[in-house]
């Protein structure tokens, strides 16, 4: 089988790209490891679920973060990727100069359907390589939340499995304990 070689972009031309107009701000893309990914549309059981997340933690940790949802963070010089939350440290700019980087991040959180393997085969193993502390995958087809800690080089030293009868516990930025049928249908 012929295999074609592929243009890596760094995160400067992907930037460029954008600004040139090539590809508009509004596509649905994200860059991972130099290659710019198509991203799935978001259906109303994922919008659900992230507006469900997004008031859980808004109600329970207020002003002792910022919550992104669906926005750029900046792993490294070409990975550019947008989860669908993540729970950042409190700046006053509000990373108005700079998107969040791993060291910014207390918990990254996905929400997938028609994404799942993509985003646990390929997304969360480069969150690992990233070193982001915990990350959440929320599997809407298994109504389960995967729960992601310890990275190593490119995976997770510890991975949970959780349903909606489970409740967990968040460490930062602060303990808080979270039940999952608040979050999971």
């Amino acid at each position: 089988m012929l295999t074609l070689p592929r243009k890596k972009f760094a995160l400067e031309e992907y930037h460029q790209i954008i600004a040139s107009g090539v590809l508009r701000e509004d596509y649905l893309i994200e860059l991972i490891n130099g290659e710019i990914f198509e991203m799935s549309p978001v259906g109303f059981r994922h919008a659900s679920c992230v507006k469900k997340i997004n008031y859980l933690f808004a109600e329970k940790l207020g002003s002792k973060v910022i919550i992104g949802v669906q926005d750029p963070i900046k792993l490294n010089d070409n990975s550019e990727p947008q989860p669908d939350l993540v729970l950042l440290k409190p700046r006053d700019d509000f990373y108005a100069n700079q998107h969040p980087t791993p060291e910014d991040i207390f918990l990254l959180i996905e929400v997938a359907d028609s994404s799942i393997e993509y985003d646990r085969n390929f997304k969360i193993p480069i969150y690992a390589e990233n070193k982001i502390k915990e990350v959440w995958l929320v599997d809407l087809n298994q109504n389960l939340l995967e729960v992601y800690q310890n990275p190593q080089k490119n995976y997770y030293q510890n991975i949970t499995k959780l349903s909606s009868q489970d409740s967990l516990t968040l460490t930062q930025p602060e303990v808080i304990i979270i039940r999952l049928d608040r979050i999971l249908f």
